[in-house]
């Protein structure tokens, strides 16, 4: 295994009632590096965040993370909270937004939190909103809560999900900063799916072309969107409609 790379796909397949719904051959992620994963929906991305985060197994083939072989199994827990995911719809506590953002080192037995959390929340320009309740906050400010949260237990790894869907311009340019920042001072191996490549063209080092359940292309963003190597990628570039 290569030196750099945090994770190794081989061979993966995940099912689900007999349906396939992703066949990866072969999938390096590098650490440090952030990974745009694009395509239609349908394509498998969610699922292959799904397995990068080992909350479900592959059907079959195996995920290697950092020398670790996991074909069915889970890793231990001190590996799997290297991990953590940010969906595109977060689910908050009904609780304060300073309470929301300490949940997760709570959960790991860390007690006198609140320096972390402040530290955190400023990262996110959410610190005036600390002691509010996450049920009165707009959709960006509660992603950018559900944001706060998962960089607070520092990951080494950060899976986001379609972090910026529907959100306002000023918080989809507020988070993208956080993503860059994160990944530039911590060495964060970051994995964004999305659905806007221009997004991707902004954030990523590398991004994936997913259609079907399968990696179509990977390459580095200025061949991604340069000089495509598969005529399918370069139509999802153009904005063709991809089935």
């Amino acid at each position: 295994m290569d030196a750099e790379a945090v994770y190794r796909l081989e061979n993966v397949t995940k099912a689900y009632s007999g349906r396939t719904v992703l066949a990866i051959d072969r999938l390096d992620i590098m650490a440090g590096e952030l990974l745009a994963v694009v395509g239609p929906s349908g394509a498998g991305k969610s699922t292959l965040l799904r397995l990068l985060n080992f909350l479900e197994p592959p059907s079959s083939g195996y995920i290697r993370y950092r020398g670790v072989i996991a074909d069915g199994r889970l890793p231990e827990l001190e590996v799997r909270r290297e991990i953590t995911t940010v969906f595109q719809r977060p689910l908050l506590l009904n609780r304060s937004v300073a309470a929301n953002v300490a949940y997760g080192l709570q959960l790991r037995g860390q007690r006198g939190v609140e320096r972390k959390v402040a530290a955190s929340l400023e990262l996110v320009g959410l610190s005036q909103l600390a002691r509010s309740r996450a049920a009165q906050l707009s959709g960006g400010e509660a992603q950018r809560v559900a944001l706060a949260r998962a960089l607070i237990i520092e990951p080494r790894v950060l899976l986001l999900d379609e972090p910026t869907a529907n959100l306002d311009p000023y918080n989809v340019n507020l988070i993208e900063q956080v993503i860059k920042r994160v990944n530039r001072e911590r060495a964060t191996t970051i994995v964004l799916v999305t659905h806007n490549v221009f997004q991707a063209r902004r954030l990523a080092d590398r991004v994936v072309f997913m259609l079907n359940g399968r990696v179509i292309e990977v390459s580095d963003v200025g061949t991604f969107f340069g000089s495509p190597r598969d005529a399918r990628t370069a139509a999802f570039v153009r904005g063709d409609m991809v089935y």
